[in-house]
């Protein structure tokens, strides 16, 4: 059994795509990592990278062909500013040249060292295979980017890290059941089961700290999203709308830093529309934040990182004002284990199940983090994540110019709405009358996904990516 920790379902990286842009990033950061450990990094002469199905028909919208630079480069995506990526991208456009792990310089042409095949690979539908030149032999090494920045080579069901990594779980989960299971023999909720497990692998004061550090980034990038204007990159000319919707919402004061903006809010009144309107702007902010190579977290994906950041201000900012450290740990705890049920046992890619994996699942697990900080019981949790996958089931992905665009943006919105609706029916229904367990409905989203055309599958051949024509965007 796979166990992943809420590290691995929560990360820091740039948008904006984590399958298509920080999954990319960390192959090629992998792959360095390979080259070294052979001791034939040095003797590198030339580098060229194949993208091959999803990341090679979306890929430049998708800003792979960056990303993928960036990383050779050496640049870290949780720690580059955000204002070296264009100078760094421009630098090898110009010179036609990469300082190769910010170590050598090797030629590199982008337009023919990245090359965008586009046919697939039968693994997975995001395959990247990089190939170094040494001694005038070309040696290759295949990546495949599986969805939420997750990278895995083709042999990984016999990996030794996913052996190791099992054996620290004290409390191993592959299914909902086995969650409640825990949580009744130990008689705690989720969130305490959740935490057990991560302190197999960390501290307590590290797990404080990464988790912090995790919402401090939702927080100022909801905050850099609420205060910027202007239209987004990539050729659709698609106005951002957080900055115009905070300033109707909230006088537009000089705040000083996204903590300051947070209590501000916390002291308005807020009626029903507003309610909508808020919830709307907290996640419209982080995806037009990401479609801006911005830096947010994936939650599980970059294309869905609104939805819980916007749930998770719902609660702060409407539910319970004086909320703590203590109420965003178990909302993000909750959060990560429902996500990783559903990785391991559908998918949270795009490009494999469609947008019902990355939406749809956002939108569980906000609806299940919620549920428990407002006093729902582990199966009413498990029954809010439930409601809202079984809402968004067959849900398509087909972003138009292969941009997290449109339709993306506004989904996130929806799937934080239905979050929330969710979990009021949850905590208002008894569990024993759950018609659907959520290990059913996770089911259903994979045989869903299975028998879903793959042009609804993030490949920018149907639906949407075709019905509408670029030129009269």
């Amino acid at each position: 059994m796979e166990c992943i920790s809420v590290f691995d379902m929560l990360k820091i990286g740039i948008g904006p795509s984590s399958s298509h842009t920080l999954g990319p990033w960390r192959a090629a950061e992998r792959w360095i990592k390979e080259l070294k450990t052979a001791e034939i990094f040095d003797k590198v002469e030339n580098i060229k990278v194949d993208l091959y199905g999803s990341l090679s028909l979306t890929g430049k919208g998708h800003a792979t062909d960056f990303a993928i630079m960036l990383g050779l480069s050496g640049a870290d995506p949780e720690l580059i500013p955000i204002e070296d990526i264009k100078t760094t991208i421009d630098a090898i456009k110009l010179k036609n040249a990469i300082f190769f792990n910010n170590e050598k310089y090797l030629e590199f042409k982008p337009e023919t060292a990245i090359i965008f095949n586009k046919k697939f690979l039968p693994f997975h539908a995001n395959g990247l295979v990089f190939t170094a030149t040494i001694n005038g032999k070309n040696q290759k090494s295949t990546f495949y980017s599986i969805g939420g920045g997750f990278v895995v080579k083709e042999e990984r069901k016999n990996s030794k890290r996913n052996k190791e990594i099992f054996k620290t779980f004290p409390y191993p989960i592959k299914l909902g059941t086995e969650l409640l299971a825990y949580c009744k023999t130990l008689n705690i909720p989720i969130s305490a089961v959740v935490l057990k497990n991560e302190k197999s692998l960390r501290t307590s004061d590290s797990i404080d700290f990464e988790l912090q550090r995790i919402w401090n980034t939702m927080l100022e990038c909801m905050f850099i999203g609420c205060h910027t204007e202007g239209s987004l990159p990539g050729g659709l000319n698609v106005r951002r709308r957080a900055h115009d919707m905070h300033k109707n919402l909230i006088s537009d004061l000089p705040y000083h830093n996204p903590q300051e903006w947070l209590e501000t809010i916390r002291k308005t009144e807020v009626k029903f529309r507003q309610i909508l309107k808020w919830v709307s702007c907290f996640a419209l902010s982080v995806n037009e934040v990401n479609a801006s190579l911005g830096r947010v977290v994936t939650a599980p994906t970059n294309g869905s990182a609104g939805v819980i950041p916007a749930v998770l201000m719902y609660y702060l900012v409407i539910e319970n004002h004086e909320a703590d450290f203590e109420h965003i740990k178990k909302f993000l705890l909750v959060a990560g284990e429902i996500g990783s049920i559903f990785k391991k046992g559908a998918t949270i890619s795009a490009a494999m199940g469609g947008c019902q994996a990355e939406i749809g699942v956002s939108s569980a697990m906000a609806a299940g983090a919620l549920a428990e900080l407002l006093g729902g019981t582990p199966e009413q949790v498990l029954m809010a994540a439930e409601i809202a996958m079984e809402h968004h089931l067959g849900l398509t992905c087909d972003p138009i110019g292969g941009l997290v665009q449109v339709p993306c943006i506004e989904r996130n919105s929806m799937g934080a709405i239905k979050a929330i609706n969710a979990c009021e029916l949850a905590l208002e229904t008894n569990p024993e009358n759950v018609k659907v367990p959520l290990d059913k409905v996770i089911a259903t989203m994979w045989e869903t996904a299975k028998d879903m055309n793959s042009k609804y599958k993030e490949t920018s051949e149907g639906g949407l990516a075709v019905g509408v024509n670029l030129s009269d965007c």
